[in-house]
């Protein structure tokens, strides 16, 4: 990916008027811009999408990184399709690639990823198990592993919802690095716990029968379930800094 010629195919991002040089920005001022709708980014997440080919910042001479507003595009659109869509970078990679290849229009509208305007529920989501395979890169003996775990569990007749989709992606993440399937009972006994202690924060909503309540036991859910995220990534960062002596 070159990052001149990704600039001269700009999908509509903000530019400077006037034709004047757009501003390029470092990786902190991206990641200011980016956190308002993706919170649990962090400066490791772009660095990582770069070395994955999902982004090319241009470098100073001193080798820091400059980003445009089409980087920022393409980061927002990868960032919204792992979160809506639950796609793995490969596929994500493919479609910015197919539509950097095409011609583009005269007003064509910004990197938006399909379904980006409303963030479809997990549990609404079926993914057949071919499909799984495919997109996530696991084999069907893992998958089943994970099954017989309790870590994801298989519908009638034969789906999976979008959250069994990014645990899955996750775990064969994590096996390149090393982990081992007997070390995800940690992991399921975190979460266990974790929602038992959430229910008893909802049960006082979830009792009243009225339809405004249980949107209230809704979307408290989700509050609870991005707190939680934000701590716990928060601490393993602060652990591993320790660690590594930063």
């Amino acid at each position: 990916m070159n990052s001149s010629g990704a600039a001269a195919r700009d999908p509509g991002t903000s530019r400077p008027q006037g034709g004047r040089e757009p501003a390029l920005m470092s990786i902190g001022e991206v990641l200011a811009h980016l956190r308002t709708e993706f919170p649990d980014t962090t400066i490791s997440k772009l660095r990582f999408l770069e070395a994955e080919g999902l982004v090319d910042p241009q470098r100073t001479a001193s080798g820091y990184r400059k980003y445009s507003w089409n980087d920022v595009a393409r980061l927002r659109f990868v960032l919204t399709a792992q979160r809506d869509q639950y796609l793995p970078l490969r596929v994500i990679r493919e479609q910015l690639d197919r539509m950097e290849a095409e011609p583009a229009p005269p007003s064509r509208p910004n990197l938006v990823a399909v379904g980006a305007e409303k963030a479809a529920d997990p549990s609404d989501t079926r993914v057949p198990r071919e499909d799984v395979i495919e997109r996530t890169g696991a084999t069907a003996e893992l998958l089943d592993e994970l099954e017989r775990m309790g870590l994801v569990t298989a519908r009638p007749p034969g789906w999976y919802d979008g959250d069994a989709v990014v645990i899955v992606e996750a775990v064969v993440g994590l096996q390149k690095y090393g982990l081992e399937v007997r070390h995800l009972r940690g992991f399921r006994a975190a979460a266990d716990r974790e929602v038992g202690l959430f229910t008893q924060l909802l049960a006082p909503l979830v009792r009243q029968s009225d339809p405004a309540a249980r949107a209230r036991s809704q979307e408290t859910a989700r509050d609870l379930q991005a707190l939680s995220q934000r701590l716990h990534a928060a601490l393993v960062r602060a652990g591993l800094r320790g660690e590594l002596g930063r």
